[in-house]
Order: structure tokens, then sequence, then C-alpha cells
């Protein structure tokens, strides 16, 4: 059994085939991982939601910010943007079964085995794996509920709380709770959370700094995310993984064995 991790795949469907078909991927032994944003800006996000749930238990899937984005967009479709490739899921027969699978998905997985920790943005500086991983249930939890549902969908969008506190309730709570696990790049060391820069680690603002160089909570979990495509899927940081290599963008996929450490790419125009 050997267990891969791939970056944001945004409906990039091809380099994924690609990238599995290279390592030879064996679905009845292997296990994928992906770091989220399974759907958006690609062009076969449709065809990405159906591939992942075939492959059943041999893919684990966190959420990003755009696999939310789906579903609260199929709650109200004046929520879709000019750069949005989601319609085709939304104009779906399958669409609720395909929409409920992505509802019961996390927004953290850990593994006992490898010590690592997936996330679709990191693991904030503040906070160990076990609060990560509560913290992230509490929404997963709201995501599963058809009669809380809504409410946080509604709620879910805007950049405060910018810091997290125990404190925190209702959808203040929840909004915080998921802008740390799928929005994450820039914050201070008390964890407040810089949402507006998207370049590299170059452009921090002023007291601010990427969230994988300060010390961590629990130094020996390695962590895998994505989210950050100007990283070029590197951190320079031991134990912290960048997989985003900005396929959607024209750049390749990336797959990590994180068995051996061994890393695979393959851009968007390379055929299956």
């Amino acid at each position: 059994m050997t267990t891969y991790a791939v970056g944001d795949i945004q409906g990039c469907l091809k380099p994924l085939k690609c990238l599995l078909d290279e390592v030879a991927f064996n679905r009845s032994c292997d296990v994928l991982w992906s770091v989220g944003d399974l759907v958006n800006r690609g062009p076969d996000s449709l065809d990405t939601l159906r591939f992942i749930d075939s492959l059943g238990s041999a893919c684990i899937a966190v959420l990003g910010n755009h696999d939310l984005h789906l579903l609260a967009a199929s709650r109200d479709a004046s929520r879709l943007r000019k750069s949005d490739t989601l319609l085709p899921i939304l104009k779906a027969d399958d669409r609720e079964q395909l929409l409920t699978s992505l509802r019961r998905r996390p927004l953290a997985h850990w593994d006992e085995r490898l010590g690592v920790l997936m996330t679709h943005a990191g693991l904030p500086p503040t906070w160990t794996v076990k609060q990560t991983l509560k913290r992230a249930a509490e929404v997963e939890e709201v995501l599963r509920c058809d009669e809380r549902l809504p409410l946080f969908l509604d709620e879910m969008y805007g950049n405060e709380p910018d810091r997290w506190k125990p404190s925190l309730t209702g959808p203040a709570r929840l909004r915080c709770i998921t802008n740390y696990l799928t929005r994450m790049r820039f914050c201070k060391a008390d964890g407040t959370l810089d949402l507006k820069t998207k370049e590299g680690v170059g452009a921090a603002p002023k007291g601010f700094a990427p969230w994988f160089t300060y010390p961590r909570r629990d130094p020996q979990t390695q962590v895998v995310f994505g989210h950050w495509a100007a990283l070029e899927a590197k951190t320079g940081v031991a134990g912290i993984h960048a997989l985003d290599s900005g396929c959607v963008w024209g750049n390749s996929m990336t797959l990590m064995n994180l068995d051996t450490g061994e890393r695979h790419q393959c851009s968007c125009g390379e055929p299956t």
C-alpha cells in the first residue's frame, strides 16, 4: 500500500489521471489524498467530482474554499462568479449525489502511522493537531446537518473575525475555523489572519509572515496542504509540504508519495 497526496485539482482531471497512471496507482491497495479544491476554474469540475467519488475509500479528500463555494452556490446560484466553472455540476442529473458526497468530506485529516496532518490551507501556528481536528469537526457536523447547513453557507463568507478565540460562538466561530483551514496564508504569531494577500512569501504585509514559518505546537507533525499556488509547491521548511503548483493556471500538478517523499509532476497540457 502506498499513500499519495495531490495538490489542488480544480477541475483539471487529465493531469490527475496522468499522474496516477505514472505511479501505477492501484485503487485496491493504494490511497490518494487530495488537499481540497477539487473543483472550479478548470475545465472538468463535474467529471473530477465523479472520478473522485468513483475511487471510494481509496481517496481521502479534504474540503477547500472552492468546494465550499460550490456548496454555497448550489443553494444560491447568484453567488456564482464570472470565473467559476461550476454550472455543469449544478445542472447535472447526479448533482445531489455529488453534493451530498462533498458535504461528508472532512476539513482536516490525520494519519497516525505517517504522522501527517492534511488540510487545505495548513495548520494554524497557535493550534495543536488535536485542536485542529476538534475544530474542523465542528464545521463538519454543520455541513452534514440539513437544518444547520443553510445558515452556515449564508454566513460563511467574510474575513472577520480575523483571530481565533475560544469564546467565539455561532456563525462567527464557524467562519473563523473555516478561514483558518481553507483560506489561511499569512498570519501573525498570535494567529491573526491576513486574508487579502495572495502573492508569495515576499509579499507578507508588515507584521505578518507565512503561517508555516512560526514554531509549531506539535513540531513532530508533518503537514500537507495546498491553496497557495504562489508558493510553487515549496516552503523551505522541513515537514511542511506545499502541493499546489498552480495547475489550473497552466502550470503543473504535483503528486507526492507520502511514504518516500518522492514527487511527480504533470502539466495541464499533457494527455492522459
